[in-house]
């Protein structure tokens, strides 16, 4: 009898979005456990970084970069299995009703509301440091960092706004092949937006030897731009998972309350970056 009761309760529901775990939570998923699991470790694998650097060498030096890495890919993944269970799981089984997308959006504006937490409190960071009277002296030693590969990728990530909102639109008017096209370039920008950031850090350490330890700049710098890029690497995971549910078929003009929220995160994230922008290039390059 147990064991009909177990099956019966599982309802067929199999990993990576089981739907029902802890037993007893209705509803409950685990995927929210992981994504916070990898975010707790980013930060880990950072402190551990600082550990390795300078005379005391507390751990090894491949200890940090190792636990960063590997806590942004739990963190991609537990975002991906959140995701798919918010979203795909029995996707044509739910109601399509005004009262559950709102529920979705106003979920949305919560979880940016936090984001906006999180990253005012590096941008303090970054103001208490700019207001030091040995700002002069920290902004003399810094690398040129307004340069054309930042405005570059500024114009992209502006661009991807742009091109996600005529995307929306098609799916609004119920124009899939736009909505198709449009999307895939969305993708694209945002790909290639983060290459360029990466390429970016590889010329600042490498050649300029302008790294996280580069002083308390170097902690704000990394910190914010860091923290900027897996947000965008997150909504680059976000927009592809729309668009291959777009490739299924699975939006319509009365279905894409899921396009909405990708949307509302994108233009944070574009949003963001102007505001980095202005405040860690401009700023320190009218310091120097």
């Amino acid at each position: 009898m147990a064991t009909e009761t177990e099956d019966a309760h599982d309802d067929g529901h199999h990993l990576p979005a089981v739907e029902d775990w802890p037993r007893g939570f209705g509803e409950a998923s685990w995927w929210p456990f992981v994504t916070a699991l990898g975010g707790a470790g980013i930060y880990i694998g950072a402190a551990l970084y600082l550990m390795a650097v300078g005379d005391r060498n507390i751990v090894g030096p491949m200890v940090g970069p190792g636990v960063l890495v590997g806590s942004i890919g739990l963190f991609l993944v537990g975002i991906y299995g959140w995701m798919y269970h918010a979203f795909v799981t029995h996707f044509w089984e739910r109601g399509a009703d005004e009262h559950s997308a709102n529920k979705l959006r106003w979920g949305m504006l919560a979880f940016l509301g936090s984001e906006i937490a999180t990253f005012s409190a590096g941008f303090t960071y970054f103001f208490f440091i700019r207001s030091q009277d040995a700002w002069a002296e920290i902004a003399s030693d810094l690398p040129t960092l307004l340069g054309s590969l930042v405005i570059i990728n500024t114009a992209i990530l502006i661009v991807s706004s742009v091109t996600l909102h005529f995307a929306h639109g098609a799916i609004r008017r119920d124009d899939r092949g736009r909505f198709l096209g449009w999307l895939a370039v969305t993708l694209l920008l945002g790909i290639v937006f983060i290459g360029g950031q990466v390429y970016e850090y590889y010329e600042f350490i490498i050649h300029e030897e302008f790294t996280l330890t580069s002083g308390l700049f170097g902690s704000a710098f990394y910190g914010l731009t860091g923290l900027h890029g897996l947000h965008v690497s997150m909504g680059a995971v976000l927009l592809a998972i729309v668009f291959v549910r777009a490739l299924a078929g699975q939006y319509s003009a009365d279905r894409h309350v899921s396009v909405t929220t990708a949307s509302m995160y994108w233009h944070f994230v574009d949003a963001v970056w102007i505001f980095l922008v202005v405040a860690l290039y401009v700023g320190a390059a009218v310091g120097a």
